[in-house]
């Protein structure tokens, strides 16, 4: 151990651990970051609005159904008024809506925030109301409902800017809060007792039409509550993510924006039994798909639904936090390109010279993260990436002795952060690509060290001539 090979070699995995916790220090400064970048998100929400989900239009009444109960025999024989409390609601069998959304950018310091406006015409038919009418569980029972609610649920009821509603040619004033004990936050209008007494008449759907104009942020959710269930999208945004439980039947994406179009039926969704039990809406908009099939399958269930969410596709954090964790790679790399240069041109490179050649890799993605808040990544990687391979190249032609090693040595990891990029680019393919990168690095090393005696690198252990007698007893004596 006392060999300078060894020497150097432990050296050198001191080194590595020591840069290793260097990168996890960036680590940790690029997922504060994207704490801060919630943050932000979060704030803007609750000054402004959250995500949206509409639900809706539907019908509802509550009812209270009471009875009396006797108890007891003889003189202690008691009547007692007994009372259950329930709500009939009303689904459209046909549900039509069209929207348009407009996007706006909020930003808080150096994080911005995608906030839309939505412009929504809503047209829902019912073929018979038949279903608020109720039935008596108890002979003899006393039944009071209250008027027939037409109501119309959102995710954040802050975000409402407009609202119009028409319910059989008739204009109806509309009114906060649903009246609904699962879904409070939207609007409601009572229906007039003529209209109602009037459908049981007439043969013609019951109609009711509704414009509606909505601000939230980052995402919208829908829910498919009709027995047809229509919905056309369309947005000035060009990095539309659809999510949930339906995809698009039709969609365009385009640089100016997108077109999305969805034809549902009853028939695919409980979205109609979920909501008669009150159950809440499915997070479609969770950013984690394995939390979200959690809740899917919890045992209380949650409403269908569908998301359209305004995603930004360059995340700058999420882009630098994919990059640091290529950080090992590129200093392992970078390490056996210098080790390859002190071997075959019998050079040598101290430790401390490894160390500032790792520290300036580690630099790059704290300067590609801290640049990557104020210029497009793009933008960024280019700078941040050209600093260090000038730099990195300088050094080198004065570590290993001049412009003609330095210079190769430099274009070498610029190539490194070409093929960064390239990976960050990359969705599916990424593993791929970077998996043949690194064989073809590891041939390339096999092939350079093919003709190296690697036990000429120690030196060979010589045992000492034996000592003849003669020379014994005269050292002896």
């Amino acid at each position: 151990m006392k060999h300078p090979l060894f020497t150097k070699l432990a050296a050198l995995a001191a080194i590595t651990l020591l840069l290793l916790f260097g990168l996890g220090l960036i680590e940790d400064v690029v997922r504060d970051r994207q704490r801060y970048r919630t943050i932000t998100a979060d704030g803007v929400a609750s000054s402004l609005a959250g995500s949206q989900t509409l639900l809706g239009p539907m019908i509802h009444s509550a009812c209270v159904e009471s009875w009396d109960a006797v108890t007891g025999t003889g003189n202690d024989r008691t009547t007692v008024e007994k009372r259950r409390e329930f709500v009939l609601t009303a689904m459209p069998d046909l549900l039509q809506l069209r929207a348009g959304t407009a996007m706006e950018e909020r930003s808080r310091g150096v994080h911005k925030v995608n906030t839309y406006t939505l412009k929504a015409h809503l047209v829902a038919e019912w073929g018979s109301l038949a279903s608020l009418r109720p039935d008596t569980t108890v002979q003899g029972s006393r039944m009071q409902c209250g008027a027939p609610v037409l109501m119309m649920a959102v995710g954040d009821a802050r975000g409402i800017r407009a609202a119009h509603l028409t319910v059989a040619g008739q204009v109806l004033a509309l009114k906060p809060g649903t009246f609904h004990a699962a879904y409070p936050r939207g609007l409601h209008a009572p229906l007039p007792e003529a209209l109602v007494q009037r459908r049981d008449s007439d043969p013609a759907p019951f109609k009711a039409e509704m414009d509606l104009e909505l601000v939230g942020t980052e995402s919208v959710a829908i829910v498919p509550l009709g027995g047809q269930t229509q919905v056309q999208m369309e947005g000035s945004w060009p990095h539309p993510s659809f999510a949930g439980r339906f995809l698009p039947s039709e969609r365009t994406v385009t640089d100016n924006g997108f077109s999305a179009l969805w034809r549902l039926s009853s028939l695919a969704s409980t979205a109609q039994q979920d909501v008669a039990a009150s159950r809440p809406v499915c997070d479609t908009a969770a950013a984690d798909r394995a939390s979200y099939e959690a809740q899917a399958s919890d045992s209380r269930g949650c409403t269908d639904s569908f998301t359209v969410a305004f995603v930004d596709p360059v995340n700058p954090y999420s882009l630098s936090d994919r990059a640091t964790k290529y950080g090992v790679l590129f200093i392992a790399l970078t390490f056996v390109a210098v080790g390859l240069f002190e071997l075959m041109k019998r050079l040598r490179v101290h430790p401390v010279q490894y160390l500032l050649v790792g520290s300036a890799l580690c630099s790059f993605f704290l300067l590609l993260v801290s640049l990557s808040e104020h210029l497009p990544f793009g933008v960024s990687y280019a700078v941040a990436a050209s600093a260090c391979v000038m730099l990195l190249a300088y050094y080198a032609s004065h570590m290993l002795g001049g412009l003609r090693l330095g210079l190769p040595f430099g274009a070498g990891i610029g190539l490194l952060y070409g093929l960064l990029y390239l990976l960050l680019q990359l969705e599916q393919t990424a593993l791929a690509v970077g998996s043949i990168a690194l064989f073809l690095v590891l041939g390339a090393v096999m092939v350079l060290t093919r003709k190296v005696n690697w036990y000429g690198l120690t030196p060979q252990r010589t045992t000492p001539p034996a000592m003849s007698a003669a020379t014994a007893r005269t050292e002896a004596a």
